[in-house]
């Protein structure tokens, strides 16, 4: 143990990855700190485990044999809205951006220190509960659990949004980002604030992933992608939710 806190004992992690030293390495020590966790070594069968076991996150390589890391992420989004944390073995940004667009949550350069990893699946699965909390236990009167903007809904107790009374199809990250802009709508937030709001690490200038969620969550909301009026970009600032949209 190494005195991380057990807030996520009972939930299972499933681990895509077909390097088995690591992946044994990774199993044993996030079950030393309290998760349940299997393994899939073969990207051809991946899909399906997710399907089956709707794990509380997955954990995903990004270079697989069978079938990459990428396309198991876009063709677990329509029936798997859990975390999906992606492992990437290069630095280049264009790997990563294009883990977000096809519907990960975050992801993380390899080689992965194994306390950065539970730190980060933590912080994923804490996002998730404590936006589901149950109606029964007690909610600060200053934090509101709906946001309506005429034809746009967002609930954070139930995590879901809906556009004219039709459901939006969000990942757990997307929908992380439209309530934190809703939430503060009328004021311009940061791309430091935001990301340290979701991801719970410092900002380092480089990182796209605002940028690319961003984009995604447009036109789903029904924003126009080229002269947004909902989520507007604020040159040098950051992101504005316009309540009167």
């Amino acid at each position: 143990m190494d005195g991380v806190e057990q807030s996520n004992e009972s939930c299972k992690v499933l681990i895509v990855e077909d390097d088995e030293r690591l992946a044994d390495l990774t199993r044993e020590y996030l079950e030393s700190n309290g998760l349940t966790v299997s393994v899939e070594g073969n990207g051809a069968k991946a899909v399906e485990r997710i399907r089956s076991e709707q794990p509380d996150i997955v954990v995903l390589d990004l270079m697989l044999p069978g079938e990459d890391g990428l396309s198991i992420c876009r063709r677990a989004r329509p029936f798997y809205s859990g975390p999906i944390l992606m492992l990437t073995a290069r630095t280049d940004d264009l790997d990563q951006v294009l883990g977000l667009e096809m519907g990960a949550d975050d992801y993380i350069s390899k080689p992965v220190r194994p306390r950065v990893l539970l730190a980060r699946i933590r912080a994923l699965l804490r996002r998730v509960n404590d936006s589901g909390k149950s109606e029964s236990e007690p909610k600060s009167t200053e934090e509101p659990v709906r946001l309506e903007f005429n034809d746009l809904v967002v609930d954070r107790s139930m995590r879901e949004a809906w556009l004219n009374s039709e459901s939006i199809d969000l990942t757990s990250a997307e929908f992380d980002l439209l309530w934190l802009l809703a939430s503060s709508a009328g004021r311009v937030l940061s791309r430091e604030e935001i990301f340290t709001a979701l991801r719970g690490i410092e900002y380092d200038g480089q990182d796209r992933s605002i940028d690319v969620r961003v984009s995604r969550i447009r036109p789903k909301i029904g924003d126009d992608p080229v002269h947004p009026r909902r989520i507007k970009t604020v040159r040098s600032k950051g992101y504005l939710f316009v309540k009167e949209a």
